[in-house]
């Protein structure tokens, strides 16, 4: 784990590098995971992970055990999300996010790659009310996969694609969150909504008076995590909200302040996050016994729906966003990409996993048979998309030609990522038609 003395120059860069090795970690466990759901240690799997560890609490207006599965996804999961919003805090402060002239192209490709792969869902699922629930599950970009798929590149792929992909893959987040906080939240309990914002009140209190103190922010944050997991909000969300009220001292073009406490929490959680728990996660969401799906379930509207949200529609909506932007002169081209290169990058954002299967988890609630089987044919419509998304964008990205200034251009990109890869490194002006 890093320290405030120790740790990299930038977290942009310790971010690239444990997000590129957690990627490759949560191929690793997908695919075990896997294996496992369709071996004979398929039901022990099953078993291990509904098994009871904890009490029977009112989650919002539902009586829920507390399984091993809900410990992972309720508890695990929050501090990912805490993450990320630590992430998007320091974009929006004092990162590529921190002005509307660095927001627009990441923010656009970003709406436009939700809203397509949502509308090319619900286009081929129509006519069956009960899916229209999962619309936003092909709406996702897992960061740490698609990162590990451009890292395999090595210096193929440009650092400008790097930060495209980050920036947009954030801003994508922040979409999801919004989603989870909105769409799939039910039966909520306003006393635990109360003390929940006075929780973030207190934390906002405390910010704003200039205490920086780690250990009071992280204590209150697991309050707000109770409070907010007691709501009916879902509890990963308590995540994000807490990020947002940690102290950041602002370093523009340097590298991050050894005092800071939002810099200080991103390099301590990074590595737990990118090589821990997003890993775990997989393993405990990915494993779909496919011997028990027959070619119909396999190949239903719904898989089918999200596979071609993802694979499909993240690709087209997020270049055409990126294209139609630049031809209009709203945004400039990614420095040292060419267009072919540019429309592979797209198409890693159509790898969903991670947040696609969380998605997935809150869109079809409940034990019944039916609602079992949605949710095992949703995890195989998203493994189809990624899968389709990473080995088809990967290949593209391998044989593409390189832009002709591409050497001199990755070098001074490298030294811009040191320093946090400000938006000069992602969105320089060139000739739009190099």
């Amino acid at each position: 784990m890093s320290t405030p003395t120790s740790k990299p120059l930038s977290a942009m860069r310790d971010f690239l590098q444990s997000e590129a090795a957690g990627g490759v970690l949560l191929m690793i466990a997908a695919a075990v995971a896997m294996i496992i759901a369709n071996s004979a240690w398929g039901d022990a799997y099953s078993a291990l992970l509904h098994s009871k560890i904890g009490p029977e609490i009112m989650l919002g207006a539902q009586l829920k055990k507390f399984t091993i599965h809900l410990w992972i996804n309720d508890g695990l999961m929050a501090i990912f999300f805490f993450l990320v919003g630590l992430e998007i805090k320091r974009e929006f402060v004092d990162g590529r996010l921190s002005t509307w002239e660095k927001r627009r192209l990441p923010i656009l490709a970003a709406i436009a790659g939700m809203a397509v792969p949502a509308i090319v869902f619900l286009s081929i699922t129509a006519g069956n009310p009960t899916f229209v629930n999962g619309w936003a599950i092909p709406a996702a970009t897992d960061i740490a996969f698609a990162i590990g798929v451009l890292a395999l590149l090595g210096k193929r792929a440009p650092t400008s694609l790097k930060l495209f992909l980050v920036t947009v893959a954030i801003v994508d987040d922040m979409g999801a969150v919004a989603i989870i906080a909105l769409v799939y939240t039910e039966g909520l309990q306003t006393v635990w909504l109360a003390a929940s914002a006075g929780i973030l009140a207190l934390m906002y209190i405390i910010g704003k008076s200039g205490v920086k103190n780690i250990p009071i922010f992280l204590i209150l944050s697991v309050i707000l995590w109770y409070f907010v997991l007691r709501s009916g909000v879902h509890a990963t969300v308590a995540g994000v909200l807490a990020a947002m009220m940690i102290p950041i001292i602002k370093t523009p073009g340097a590298p991050d302040a050894k005092n800071s406490p939002l810099h200080i929490l991103e390099h301590a959680i990074h590595p737990w996050s990118a090589y821990l728990i997003i890993p775990i996660f997989g393993f405990a969401n990915a494993g779909v016994n496919i011997g028990g799906l027959g070619m119909d379930e396999i190949f239903s509207p719904l898989p089918l729906g999200i596979a071609a949200g993802l694979f499909f529609g993240k690709q087209l909506g997020i270049f055409a966003a990126v294209y139609t932007a630049v031809k209009l002169g709203f945004a400039t081209k990614l420095r040292g990409a060419t267009w072919v290169q540019i429309y592979g990058v797209c198409m890693l954002c159509g790898i969903g996993f991670t947040m696609s299967l969380f998605i997935g988890e809150l869109a079809f609630v409940g034990n019944s048979d039916y609602m079992m089987l949605l949710r095992e044919e949703a995890k195989i419509g998203i493994l189809m998309g990624s899968i389709a998304s990473a080995i088809i964008g990967f290949c593209l990205l391998k044989f593409a030609p390189l832009h002709k200034d591409h050497d001199a251009i990755e070098a001074q990109g490298d030294s811009e990522v040191e320093t946090d890869g400000h938006v000069s490194s992602m969105t320089e002006s060139e000739t739009v038609t190099k």
